[in-house]
């Protein structure tokens, strides 16, 4: 029997495997009848005078079968098609809304047989008179019809669109096209940014643009990607952060500057991560991070308010409240609250021996301060679910950050969790060159035991600071981690319009 029944299998899957070809020659051979008919299916340009979203807008209060004299010309993508002979109605939608159509070959000024070779998914341009239908629905009856672009393959299948999620971030056109909601995540997206940027604008820090190919990479602990380039001779890295080229704007006189930009990491890819990011940065001078910490909430506040109405919202079913102000704890009050365990009152060797009997992974290089770092990831990150301010880290979690006011452990630096996430990352800047070249040293000296997240030495950037930098509030926020949590999206691939992702088996 287990013959005969492979058999049948390749039997049935056959028609299935040919049907998509069938379609495509279909389409292409409507395509050259038209050609031969002397319509162009694939014409230059079309002349729009409205949006969809307009018509429905400035004719919603139509009543059923009412007409108009209002002509309107729309184009978009067909997206429902029912043809009846002579007659037809179908839905365009553009970037706005969708709207119907009605062509009926009496009325046509242009050929029928345009509409006849129609198919979902072709883009059409359509000019007439607006009507509600006896069912109220606003409608274009056309008097033209001009067919903008063939679709050669077919959408998929209306009632299920794109089923398999690998498939809907590796062709995000047609997750676009078949998801109404993957749609309005990236419009909320782009809302979310321009929120962003008219805060900053506002609070008087000029937008600049730093270099993502640079000589020496720095400002975060992190793998970088590495380039060549051919007639400098010289290696170069895409930027893992655009920090130490902001700084250096806090020095040639600017008093607060920021920058939107791509960043690299050559790390994992998982729901947080993807190796190409949106990364903002803001350094503002005569500020410190308690002046860091207003502002982050300020902007992740109004950009909840641009995109949702409200800073009460939801994430992944659990409620999450962005309202001003929010909890501030330091790093030892956490760890001591959910490790149950008083960083502060122990000593390298106490900190090693809980790390052990707790299973947290450590380095031959962990200091002190390293070892409480281990320890708040391992117990903390994932209670930390409303907005949290963590404050007050160990001196060796960073090289680029002033020492603590009053206890020369810490320094002053805040990391922002929410739902369990890193949002933000800040600190009150180190500005003495001094210490900063001791600092970078040290790191140097990690990297010799096999930290290879360590930074590198940046000597132009010490010397840089030589010539004097006012005391700087720094932040940098993960945009698409911001844009999960306000679209409310599981995975940093839903916001990202091309994730990385695996080579396809070919």
């Amino acid at each position: 029997m287990e013959p005969h029944a492979k058999k049948d299998v390749k039997k049935d899957a056959a028609p299935a495997a040919e049907e998509p070809h069938r379609l495509v020659q279909d389409r292409l051979k409507k395509a050259d009848e038209l050609r031969q008919a002397g319509v162009n299916p694939y014409p230059y340009s079309f002349t729009r005078t409205h949006l969809a979203a307009d018509i429905l807008a400035t004719h919603a209060k139509l009543k059923p079968e009412e007409q108009t004299d209002d002509e309107a010309a729309v184009a978009g993508r067909v997206v429902l098609l029912r043809k009846m002979g002579k007659a037809t109605f179908g839905h365009l939608q553009d970037g706005s809304a969708r709207i119907q159509f009605y062509a009926k070959e009496d009325d046509l000024k242009t050929p029928y047989e345009i509409i006849r070779k129609l198919d979902m998914g072709d883009f059409l341009g359509v000019d007439g008179e607006v009507f509600a239908t006896k069912t109220g629905e606003i409608t274009i009856r056309c008097k033209k019809a001009e067919l903008l672009a063939k679709a050669i393959r077919p959408l998929p299948e209306k009632h299920h669109g794109l089923q398999d999620v690998e498939t809907r971030y590796r062709k995000r056109y047609l997750d676009l096209v078949t998801n109404e909601q993957s749609r309005a995540t990236f419009k909320q997206r782009a809302l979310i940014i321009r929120t962003i940027r008219n805060y900053l604008d506002a609070h008087g820090l000029l937008e600049v643009e730093t270099p993502t190919l640079q000589p020496v990479y720095g400002g975060a602990n992190a793998k970088p990607f590495v380039t060549h380039h051919n007639t400098l001779n010289q290696d170069l890295f895409l930027r893992i952060s655009d920090e130490l080229y902001l700084k250096r704007l806090l020095v040639g006189g600017f008093d607060g500057v920021y920058e939107l930009c791509k960043d690299f990491r050559n790390e994992g890819v998982d729901t947080r991560h993807n190796p190409e990011f949106t990364m903002l940065e803001w350094y503002l001078g005569y500020a410190d991070y308690n002046d860091g910490m207003r502002m982050t909430e300020e902007i992740v506040a109004a950009a909840a308010k641009t995109a949702r109405g409200t800073t009460k919202l939801t994430y992944q079913g659990k409620p999450l409240d962005f309202t001003p102000p929010w909890k501030r704890a330091t790093m030892a009050q956490l760890i001591k609250e959910h490790a149950k365990a008083d960083v502060l009152a122990m000593d390298e060797k106490a900190l090693k021996e809980f790390c052990k009997k707790e299973g947290i992974e450590t380095e031959q290089y962990d200091t002190w301060g390293l070892l409480v770092q281990h320890i708040f990831e391992h117990a903390c990150e994932e209670h930390l679910w409303q907005p949290t301010f963590v404050i007050d880290h160990p001196k060796e979690t960073t090289p680029l950050c002033k020492e603590h006011r009053t206890d020369k452990r810490l320094v002053e630096r805040f990391e922002l969790f929410i739902a369990g996430m890193e949002i933000a990352n800040a600190y009150s800047e180190l500005n003495d060159p001094v210490v900063q070249k001791q600092h970078l040293q040290e790191q140097v000296e990690r990297r010799k035991k096999g930290d290879d997240e360590a930074q590198p030495m940046d000597e132009d950037f010490v010397e840089a600071l030589e010539y004097g930098m006012p005391p700087t509030s720094g932040v940098g926020m993960g945009v698409d981690r911001v844009v999960m949590l306000l679209t409310d999206s599981a995975s940093i691939r839903d916001v990202i319009l091309f994730p990385a992702m695996k080579p396809q088996e070919k």
